[in-house]
């Protein structure tokens, strides 16, 4: 029997009727390497498994590392749920050096001294980036500026306008000072850019800053430690796969629960 037609069980979906649902249909937490967009996940994941459909929950960025919510099947339904789930992430600033993606893979712009900042300035701004903020997206992102993505128009050397949105930080904490690294664990609505975050504090302390690092261990009530790294999923047999999905009713409980 292929992969596309699965036998199905009788299950239950919260607050709905009896369907037939497939073990391919459901959510799989993948634990992200560094080196990949979140796009090379799911294709290596239809590719080796011969999924007809198959998403992600929030994009991670090619540097980050850590928790992917993949959909599988019937699962993409899902993907507006997982997207709009608070996120918690750990990660490294490196202060004194801008670029003109906000991360370290992009190119430096710019070096200014960073001696003397104190942890005390950081924790200072830190607190002026918790709460309520309006945040400038980067230029090098996939948010579209007349049906163009903005990092093709960077790419470019092109520069726009971008209209700032509204996001919240509930905690930007100081984990490590050590100059010019600062280790950080920050929580925050959707659509926030932690890179971002990263060079307005640079700004704020006055010598710039650029994103080093970026781990995602949380997403809704999802977590990290629940993810299994991609290049282990990749090795595992169907069967043995389908018992890392956990199936859409289970899915869809998780994803309702206060976050």
């Amino acid at each position: 029997m292929s992969r596309d037609n699965p036998p199905s069980a009788r299950l239950v979906y919260a607050g709905g009727p009896l369907r037939d649902i497939s073990p391919w249909d459901g959510l799989l937490l993948v634990d992200k390497p560094s080196g990949m967009t979140s796009h090379d996940v799911v294709h290596r994941i239809r590719r080796t498994f011969k999924i007809k459909k198959v998403g992600h929950g929030g994009t991670l960025d090619p540097m980050a590392t850590g928790l992917l919510l993949i959909l599988t099947g019937r699962g993409t339904k899902l993907s507006g749920d997982c997207m709009g789930s608070d996120k918690i992430y750990t990660g490294t600033m490196t202060l004194g050096i801008t670029t003109d993606s906000q991360d370290a893979d992009g190119t430096p712009l710019e070096t200014r001294p960073f001696e003397s900042v104190s942890r005390e300035a950081v924790e200072a701004a830190m607190k002026q980036l918790t709460g309520d903020i309006h945040q400038v997206p980067p230029m090098v992102s996939a948010i579209k500026k007349n049906g163009v993505p903005l990092y093709k128009l960077a790419r470019k050397g092109e520069t726009v306008e971008r209209e700032p949105r509204l996001i919240h930080v509930y905690r930007f904490v100081i984990d490590r000072f050590s100059l010019p690294e600062i280790d950080f664990t920050v929580s925050c609505t959707k659509g926030t850019y932690v890179r971002t975050l990263a060079a307005d504090l640079g700004e704020m302390v006055g010598c710039g800053a650029h994103l080093t690092a970026l781990r995602r261990t949380a997403s809704g009530q999802f977590s990290l430690e629940e993810a299994k790294p991609l290049n282990e999923l990749l090795e595992l047999s169907e069967v043995e796969l389908q018992k890392h999905i956990l199936p859409m009713p289970k899915a869809k409980l998780r994803l309702a629960m206060p976050g």
